[in-house]
């Protein structure tokens, strides 16, 4: 018994989890001292298997958000950055991945990916998924059209008919395959007088959820052209 107890002691020290003793996936403690839950902002998934609650520590300077998934018996952080501001969620059909979409500042967004983990939801990548798209659309050709300003406010959304598989677009693509997201920018022309111009308006392009690669579709490529074009 002695034996047994100090195995269970160091498997328990080294965060192994252990069937019988305890749940076989570790759980987050929860958002520490000082934050407090926004129900208002609380994301379900349509089945009610996934529960996002968004807490906010309001005795900083500048107020923290952070936000947590529950599934199952998991409570996980989605992200170990905090955010300025509250955020909008959405699934995936089959739940394996989560978009965050995420405002970052005065006309600026941008997406978060999170994918399903057996010991949770966790990031899927380093960089915002809205960053990776937007690196992706300056190694295309309609990124040379555009006038380069001094200074952007980029803005990457998640375009409507994820539930429905981007039908309403013309596509017949696999079931929760694919991301369709949006790219929007503003810049600051300074001169005389200070101007904000739009230099990329709805630009389309698709994130492969399986292998991690984007793409432009051909029914894209009219709108596109489009979208670069100044208003």
């Amino acid at each position: 018994m002695r034996v047994r107890t100090s195995l269970i002691g160091l498997l328990v020290a080294c965060g192994v989890g252990i069937t019988g003793v305890g749940t076989a996936v570790a759980q987050s403690a929860g958002p520490p001292a000082g934050y407090q839950i926004y129900p208002k902002y609380t994301k379900t998934s349509p089945d009610g298997a996934v529960t996002i609650e968004q807490y906010l520590n309001e005795d900083t300077d500048d107020w923290k958000w952070q936000f947590w998934a529950r599934w199952q018996n998991t409570f996980t952080r989605l992200d170990p950055e905090h955010a300025g501001y509250p955020a909008d969620f959405v699934f995936t059909n089959d739940l394996k991945w989560i978009v965050r979409v995420q405002k970052i500042g005065s006309g600026t967004s941008t997406l978060y990916l999170y994918r399903l983990t057996p010991q949770g939801y966790a990031a899927a990548s380093k960089k915002p998924l809205g960053d990776l798209a937007w690196a992706y659309m300056k190694t295309r050709p309609d990124w040379r059209k555009i006038r380069k300003p001094p200074e952007y406010h980029d803005n990457a959304f998640l375009a409507n008919g994820l539930e429905e598989n981007y039908r309403s677009l013309g596509a017949d693509w696999p079931a929760n395959r694919y991301l369709v997201i949006s790219l929007q920018g503003d810049a600051d022309i300074k001169g005389r007088k200070h101007m904000q111009t739009s230099v990329v308006h709805d630009w389309r392009c698709r994130y492969d959820l399986q292998t991690g690669k984007f793409d432009v579709p051909r029914v894209f490529s009219g709108d596109n052209a489009k979208a670069v074009v100044p208003e």
